[in-house]
């Protein structure tokens, strides 16, 4: 599965945009999201879809699917949840 590249990027363009604005998130370039230093958030492409790679917890990335409007709507709302915590 390959990062998401530029066209990928324009597709998912309104969610980076409401992702921008979640506080404690510093996007390092184009869809990567970093968390107090850390690789936070980024994209990938793939046959089957859109997905977002989210360290939530732990070391490891938890991989969430974000073709439709309503998979990309339910990663929103648990990163807003997440950002709001210390």
């Amino acid at each position: 599965m390959k990062h998401a590249g530029p066209a990928a990027l324009d597709r998912l363009e309104p969610l980076l945009v409401q992702i921008r604005t979640l506080p404690g998130l510093v996007e390092k370039s184009r869809g990567v999201f970093y968390r107090k230093g850390k690789a936070f958030l980024h994209f990938h492409e793939d046959p089957a879809g859109l997905f977002a790679d989210v360290r939530f917890v732990g070391a490891e990335f938890d991989r969430v699917r974000v073709e439709t409007e309503a998979e990309r709507g339910a990663l929103l709302m648990r990163l807003a949840s997440f950002a709001t915590r210390s």
